[in-house]
């Protein structure tokens, strides 16, 4: 009988740990280092705190075949950023192509158990070729199996996916089913690859067109697209920044009580905004002014740009700010913004963090395509996310809040907390224009040759009597309207008021807003 000494065991402990770091086999590695692509370690290292990573799983593979490479497609383990917990997961491409398996599928279970019970967020960094095609049904089954840890994580703990490469098929349905999707200009994603949509259906399309992550952007399936790899792992430690570890925390404080008093900059906005009401300027100007530090940690900038969304501070504590841009679309509303500010205003009541309204829209946007493509449902799931939320609300209206535009940005009917606008705001069911073509229409017939200047003077008797910010405030509708100066102060002041705000939520299963 063969006995083995300490010494003996210990370099066999740490021969089999060498060959987990890189299991791939050779040319897998070496294709991926061509491509100038990092390691699935070297990526969560982007991400986390420098030494902080500690893997779990290094030495699982598959049964049934002593050649199994270790991992299974996947590395897996918890770290810190800035200092707090963080449970991830990276695909292995050199690996049986990063595909699911029935080890992988347990890995990866475990890490988003693991999550689910210390409360910490879950990073999935995705590049993946989908179900393992030799595992036949457990590789689909162990898909299942992560879709249902998804569930008990959702709103309880942050989970943001990162796509690198080519993701495909279940790949992106997990992902999808996260909080925020953070993508390389270089990922892509898609149900089904080029060929097999050709094979299929006979449709021609390319790889760039169909999955591209500009192109997911714009069908809203991405939140954010980075330049590269770096960016995407910076990004995602910034968007971690401003949220709490789970549901039950609040997010990290950042140098409060900054500025207590009016400064240089606050005094800008009081002639910031222009005479003319047509005239545009960069909403992010004023945002940049009224939160701590001219911070804007901007999600989904690169879709639906008349609508900005994004986490900012307050008196050190993170805020979710949604604004209109003036410079697209006048600030229109319209489906593809509706998504957009629905799914921020969800993310920010599920984890507590206060909602901000800056207020600047001519209302929604008109037009058949918006019909046909359901700005009825999208706006409709606009307002009942902000219905629904119960963090404490703030509006600004800054300029015009107009028609159904007023209703769903944040008005006090649907339930904001504490409303207030600048003197230039101009609060009505619609322009001046539009409104005097309608109840103006025979005064202005009937003026003739003075039609333009009878006009012209119906338009500014509606602007300075009708459209102004005073007739909201003296039925209550505004709470006040204040000098623009004062923006900052005045929004530190109603956080600070709203802190502990309570709302009794009705005894029922789910509500049922508009799919």
């Amino acid at each position: 009988m063969t006995v083995t000494t300490t010494a003996e065991k210990l370099a066999e402990l740490r021969e089999k740990l060498e060959k987990s770091k890189e299991p791939g086999s050779e040319r897998a590695i070496e294709k991926r280092k061509a491509k100038g692509l990092p390691s699935p370690r070297e990526r969560i290292d982007m991400l986390l705190d420098p030494g902080s990573f500690v893997e779990v799983g290094a030495l699982v593979k598959m049964p049934g075949d002593a050649n199994n490479p270790y991992g299974d497609g996947v590395v897996t383990g918890h770290g810190t950023v800035e200092g707090r917990p963080v449970a991830v997961f990276a695909h292995d491409q050199t690996v049986f192509g990063g595909t699911v398996g029935e080890m992988f599928g347990r890995k990866v279970a475990g890490i988003m158990e693991f999550a689910a019970k210390i409360g910490c967020p879950c990073v999935g960094i995705n590049d993946s070729g989908g179900a393992r095609v030799q595992d036949a049904v457990t590789s689909l089954a162990w898909y299942a199996e992560l879709g249902r840890r998804q569930e008990p994580l959702s709103g309880m703990c942050p989970q943001i996916s990162i796509i690198l490469g080519k993701c495909a098929g279940g790949a992106v349905y997990a992902p999808i089913n996260t909080d925020i999707v953070v993508a390389t200009e270089e990922a892509y994603m898609f149900v089904t690859g080029p060929d097999v949509i050709k094979s299929v259906t006979g449709e021609d399309i390319s790889l760039e067109d169909l999955g591209s992550a500009r192109k997911q952007a714009e069908y809203g399936n991405i939140h954010h697209v980075a330049p590269d790899e770096k960016a995407a792992f910076e990004w995602v430690r910034e968007y971690l920044g401003f949220m709490p570890s789970s549901c039950q925390e609040h997010p990290p404080i950042v140098n409060p009580g900054l500025e207590p008093e009016i400064t240089e900059s606050d005094r800008t906005l009081d002639s910031f905004m222009p005479d003319a009401d047509n005239a545009g300027y960069d909403m992010h100007d004023i945002l940049l002014r009224i939160f701590d530090d001219g911070t804007l940690h901007e999600i989904g900038g690169q879709v639906a740009p008349n609508i900005i969304t994004g986490l900012a501070r307050v008196d050190g504590r993170s805020v979710g700010v949604v604004a209109n841009q003036p410079m697209f679309l006048s600030g229109a509303l319209d489906a593809a913004s509706s998504d957009k500010a629905a799914h921020f205003v969800r993310i920010c009541d599920a984890y507590e963090i206060p909602l901000v309204f800056v207020v600047d829209t001519p209302g929604f946007l008109p037009g058949v395509e918006q019909e046909k493509i359901g700005v009825i449902k999208r706006g409709g799931r606009f307002i009942f996310s902000f219905v629904e939320a119960t963090v404490p609300k703030v509006t600004v209206v800054v300029r015009k809040s107009y028609g159904g535009g007023y209703a769903v940005m944040g008005s006090k009917q649907l339930g904001a907390d504490i409303n207030l606008a600048w003197p230039t705001a101009r609060i009505a069911v619609m322009g001046a224009e539009s409104a005097v073509s309608i109840i103006g229409r025979r005064q202005i017939e009937a003026a003739g040759e003075n039609a333009p200047a009878v006009r012209q003077q119906l338009i500014n008797f509606y602007n300075e009597h009708v459209a102004t910010p005073y007739i909201a405030a003296e039925r209550g509708y505004i709470d006040a309207v204040i000098e623009p100066s004062n923006t900052r102060l005045e929004i530190r002041k109603a956080l600070r008021l709203l802190r502990d705000k309570q709302v009794e939520r009705n005894p029922r299963k789910h509500h049922l807003m508009p799919l």
